[in-house]
Order: C-alpha cells, then sequence, then structure tokens
C-alpha cells in the first residue's frame, strides 16, 4: 500500500504513486535502469501487460523478464482538462496516450516533447525515462 502524500512536499511528490506489486516490482525495478523489460512467456514466446504470476494468453508459470525496444505506436489518447487531483492542476490540459509496443503489449504513460500539439493515433513514439525520485522512475514517450 503506497502512503498518502505529504502535505508539506511539493507538488510534484504529492502526485499519486503506481502501486507497485511483487509481480510489477522487475518492470519498476527496470525503469529506475532506463530500461524497459517486459514479461514474456517462455512457453508461447509472448510477452504482456499488466505483469502477474501466469501468462494471459497460455495460463504457463514459466515468466522471463526481457528488454523490450521501446518503440511503438500511439493506438488512443486523451487529453485531461480537469482537476481530478489537485497536484496536477499546474500540468493541465495533459495528455495521457496508449501506445502498442512493437512487443505487442499496450503501456499507458504522457507523450512528452511534442510541444504541446495533441497526440496522433498511428504516431511512432520511443520510451524515455523520468525520474522522480530515488525509488521512482516514470516512463514516459516521445515522438521517434
Amino acid at each position: 500500500m503506497t502512503a498518502p502524500p505529504n502535505p508539506s512536499a511539493p507538488l510534484a511528490h504529492a502526485k499519486p504513486r503506481p502501486r507497485m506489486s511483487p509481480d510489477s516490482k522487475p518492470f519498476w525495478d527496470g525503469c529506475r535502469r532506463h530500461e524497459l523489460l517486459l514479461p514474456t512467456c517462455e512457453d508461447c514466446g509472448r510477452a504482456h501487460l499488466p505483469p502477474g504470476p501466469v501468462c494471459p494468453f497460455c495460463f504457463s508459470d514459466r515468466l522471463a523478464w526481457k528488454k523490450a525496444s521501446g518503440r511503438g505506436r500511439i493506438s488512443t489518447f486523451v487529453v485531461v482538462h480537469k482537476e481530478w487531483f489537485p497536484a496536477f492542476k499546474p500540468d493541465l490540459p495533459y495528455n495521457v496516450v496508449q501506445v502498442e509496443l512493437e512487443e505487442g503489449p499496450r503501456l499507458t504513460a504522457n507523450l512528452v516533447g511534442h510541444g504541446g500539439r495533441k497526440p496522433v493515433i498511428g504516431e511512432p513514439v520511443r520510451i524515455v525515462f523520468d525520474t522522480i525520485d530515488d525509488t521512482l522512475t516514470m516512463p514516459r514517450f516521445e515522438p521517434a
């Protein structure tokens, strides 16, 4: 369980944090090293997200974490204008994109480095990493 934000912390650190579990720990450890790792089934060979204890395709528990290319295409997006959390108010409006990775799974993050224009479905992107603090590095995407 994630501790509630510290009211005296800067807004950037008051943002909700992803829930990290034993199943997702290798993903977040990889992000801290600026590597995109995907759980991949050693029986059927398919990568998947979100991480879990078994392959969602063949139900094998023989999983290995493999380095992914970090490249993909925007499959959908939304531009957020409403202040759902006070800590996000300075970012309004901000985008959330879903990227279909070359390896197949889809990953949701923000698109950065696009000059404030709206994301485009089908646009090629690549992963970049945003170090928040010593324990959290967030994946983001930028135009490829």
